[in-house]
């Protein structure tokens, strides 16, 4: 009787392993295209569709607010209140909201007049900031919570600082990037460039005076009623005025610093 001796076939096996490492790779590939399709969808999301959405329902909210504006403005008792050219601006501003002064940065100025709720639309937003170099139309509301106010493609009042138009320091902060970017080009403006702010009855027109290029988050001298950087002292005003301050992230897709616009109001 013959002893069955077995026979070990070593190409089958090389091939067995072959195979094993082709799936494997094969795997690997379908998972990475499939992450990178969905990172890609969250970017197009992120960069592009937020921006479309935010910009159309903040161009909807400005024409929102000029309806409005063409309607006299009345009080709980049905009462028409005057919003004419002869109207002060303390007739439309009072005191911050407990929820704005919350999103107010920790060294925030000392607390000035804010547009009041009535002013204000349901939405929040109670003026309309144009900046005819940018060709640039947003709505401005009160606070500069992410959510509530930046996320919907506004330029937000810093709380605690002057309102349109007075004395002291109207600053607004807006995204650069992302949800409408309204002050993706605020790099542009330059001296001499105006300003304007549209508030129910009221005009205001400012003009460009310095820009800064870059600080860090926490330099708040910019946005102190006679703006002055912190951080480069030799930047901003010496002297009580009416200012108005643009600030939003530098450099573009980064929130590292900020650049500053600041302007003086027209007499």
């Amino acid at each position: 009787m013959r002893d069955h001796i077995p026979v070990v076939v070593q190409g089958r096996g090389r091939r067995a392993r072959r195979a094993g490492l082709v799936g494997v790779l094969w795997a690997t590939a379908e998972l990475t295209v499939t992450v990178g399709v969905v990172v890609l969808l969250l970017v197009v999301h992120q960069v592009w569709w937020t921006n479309r959405q935010a910009a159309a329902a903040a161009q909807e909210q400005v024409r929102s607010l000029e309806r409005d504006w063409g309607r006299p403005e009345r009080d709980a008792g049905g009462e028409s209140l005057s919003s004419g050219p002869s109207a002060s601006p303390s007739a439309a501003v009072s005191s911050a909201s407990a929820d704005a002064s919350a999103s107010a940065p920790a060294a925030s100025p000392a607390p000035g007049p804010v547009p009041s709720a009535r002013a204000a639309g349901a939405s929040g937003a109670y003026a309309v900031l144009r900046i005819p170099r940018l060709g640039l139309v947003v709505p401005v509301a009160q606070g500069i919570d992410k959510r509530g106010v930046l996320d919907k493609g506004y330029a937000g009042q810093y709380p605690g600082t002057a309102g349109p138009g007075e004395r002291g320091n109207f600053a607004l902060a807006g995204h650069r990037n992302t949800h409408g970017e309204p002050f993706r080009y605020i790099n542009r403006l330059r001296a001499g460039d105006e300003l304007i702010v549209d508030i129910r009855g009221r005009r205001y027109t400012y003009v460009v005076g310095k820009v800064l290029s870059e600080t860090t988050e926490r330099d708040t001298g910019v946005i102190t009623p006679v703006p002055r950087s912190l951080v480069k002292p030799g930047q901003g005003y010496a002297e009580p005025g009416a200012y108005i301050t643009l600030t939003t992230c530098t450099p573009e897709y980064s929130s590292k610093y900020r650049l500053v616009v600041w302007g003086t109001l027209k007499p």
